[in-house]
């Protein structure tokens, strides 16, 4: 009875350590996880688009006035602002030794000038003489009036040039505007003494802008150098007056790069007739573009960025494989690349860095 009742007991023992053993390490069953890819084939074709390009405003004609004898400023006619005409005088000088070499060239020229007449008049009158009466004037007579004439010639035509040249001189004197425009500076008073070497302060004389029509300058980097639109228009907008679209056309492309920026300078022709705009205004051009025939497009998505490259994710055997791409025009959702691609390929849409080169998907 004894050991009956021992061996119910160990039973018991051993059910219970069964039962906590299995309450302990439950069993549990894998459950799988597949991420979701979308792909999307490989166009080729242009994908025409805009751009936006910072550039400034320059005035489109601008000069600096210097005279171009040396004498003292005698009367300013102009100032900081002033609207002025082609050939409108704008300063007068005084030069009293140009002004007296004037008057004495033109005191030689009409000298010369008598002599001449009166040399062709002695000509004319032996020629006249000879062909009434053969044999009263000799060959060497009739020789000598026409080498006096010929000589006379000569130097009034010497003492005529020295004249204009003088009177030119003088002309210089009076200095006038190259072309319509506005003042916008002034750093020279009556009485100074100015020259063509003259700077006031390393500053011109005078500084003359033509504001009515304005140059857009900007520069294109190279990417797209090759896709401009010509005669496009363009929109722009500057800082100072904000939400405000201006226009203007594509009239100008330098033709080459600029070595340092790697970029194509752009001139625009903009009409400032109401002269809003001032010259030196900072601009944002939104300028057209032409895509390329030979790009590709993808879905904007399908590009990943990192800090070493650029690339998109093909997918080939069911096994990714990256792609190193250049970027070029962006257009809604989709964007151009260029690189070991052809039409047809298949990208990941949805594409990051967390997926590996040559790892198998489905």
């Amino acid at each position: 009875m004894k050991n009956m009742t021992a061996n119910w007991m160990m039973l018991g023992l051993v059910v219970a350590l069964a039962a906590c053993h299995s309450a302990a390490a439950p069993e549990y069953k894998p459950v799988a996880h597949e991420r979701q890819y979308q792909f999307a084939r490989v166009v080729q074709q242009p994908l025409s688009g805009s751009i936006r390009l910072p550039g400034t405003l320059e005035a489109f004609q601008k000069v600096s006035i210097y005279p171009r004898v040396n004498g003292f400023v005698s009367r300013i006619m102009v100032d900081r602002g002033s609207r002025v005409k082609k050939g409108q005088v704008l300063l007068v000088l005084e030069a009293p030794e140009i002004t007296q070499q004037y008057y004495a060239a033109q005191s030689k020229y009409i000298q010369a000038r008598a002599m001449f007449a009166a040399s062709k008049d002695n000509y004319e009158r032996t020629i006249a003489t000879a062909d009434e009466t053969p044999g009263t004037i000799s060959a060497h007579d009739l020789e000598l009036s026409k080498a006096r004439m010929l000589g006379d010639s000569a130097l009034m035509n010497s003492e005529q040039a020295n004249f204009r040249a003088r009177g030119v001189m003088r002309d210089y004197l009076t200095v006038t505007a190259p072309f319509d425009g506005v003042i916008t500076e002034r750093n020279i008073h009556p009485g100074a003494l100015v020259g063509p070497d003259t700077k006031v302060g390393d500053k011109p004389m005078l500084m003359l802008e033509q504001e009515d029509k304005l140059r857009l300058v900007l520069q294109v980097p190279e990417i797209y150098s090759g896709q401009l639109m010509g005669q496009s228009m363009v929109n722009f907008s500057v800082n100072a007056m904000p939400g405000k679209v201006f226009k203007g056309a594509v009239s100008r492309e330098a033709g080459t790069l600029n070595d340092r920026y790697r970029s194509e300078a752009v001139e625009v022709d903009v009409a400032n007739t109401s002269r809003e705009l001032k010259p030196g205004m900072y601009a944002e051009i939104t300028m057209p573009v032409n895509g390329s025939a030979a790009a590709l497009v993808v879905p904007a998505s399908a590009v990943v960025m990192s800090t070493e490259r650029k690339y998109v994710i093909v997918v080939k055997d069911h096994r990714t494989q990256w792609v190193d791409v250049q970027e070029g025009n962006h257009h809604n959702d989709s964007t151009e690349v260029f690189g070991n691609l052809k039409a047809g390929d298949e990208v990941l849409v949805n594409a990051t860095d967390e997926i590996k080169d040559g790892i198998a998907i489905h």
